[in-house]
């Protein structure tokens, strides 16, 4: 068995809240720092085990897990899908960070445009994913790749369309768009470094079960 510890690497924000009961029933303990959101650190230990956990962007996660700089990660389906790392096995969906992944446009469009087109400018964060989802329709997507605030994209001109993930839809109602195609149901999924699941598979294979078992009994 290896002595260094296991690196899980988390993302930032809703998810690791909704992380928190699954880790209790998997029996993971982080130190009190990690649930303190006015607490810096980045990297956190846990209590009675060897594993560390590692606070990063949602979208770096699977980065981490894919270069063996972490050998666990929790990620969403859309970022594995955008990336789709070979070195990433993705052996358990948790449950959790339920959305969608969708294309909205502005109110005032007619329902069946996008049957009509060949060519559409989309901003999004998932570039690779939009142009592949489009390719299929046999419509070339021209990605603006944006970190955030897509909503205004069309709104100032930038794109006729959106590519991203919702919720409620409350926040595209707010600002004049309807979501109008679903490319994928989204949830959060335990990922795993494929060359780590080789060499520490006894530690990975125990600590995959383990959520597994929480993940059954929420």
């Amino acid at each position: 068995m290896s002595t260094r510890p296991l690196v899980i690497a988390l993302p930032k924000g809703r998810i690791q809240q909704e992380l928190v009961p699954l880790f209790k029933k998997a029996g993971v303990r982080p130190e009190k720092a990690f649930f303190d959101d006015s607490e810096r650190q980045l990297q956190f230990a846990c209590e009675g085990s060897d594993i560390s956990l590692i606070r990063v962007r949602s979208f770096d996660v699977a980065t981490f897990v894919a270069f063996g700089a972490a050998q666990l990660g929790v990620c969403g389906s859309d970022v594995l899908m955008e990336f789709d790392y070979g070195d990433v096995y993705a052996p358990l969906d948790l449950g959790i960070g339920h959305c969608r992944l969708s294309v909205a446009e502005p109110e005032g469009l007619a329902g069946d445009e996008l049957a009509r087109v060949s060519h559409l400018r989309v901003a999004t964060k998932y570039p690779n994913l939009t142009q592949r989802y489009f390719a299929e329709k046999g419509i070339q997507a021209e990605c603006i790749k944006l970190g955030g605030a897509m909503e205004l994209a069309p709104k100032l001109g930038l794109a006729s369309r959106i590519v991203d993930l919702v919720s409620t839809g409350k926040t595209l109602k707010a600002n004049g768009l309807r979501e109008v195609e679903t490319i994928a149901k989204i949830s959060s999924r335990l990922i795993v470094n494929r060359a780590a699941f080789k060499t520490r598979s006894a530690e990975i294979n125990a600590l995959v079960e383990r959520f597994r078992e929480a993940v059954d009994a929420q």
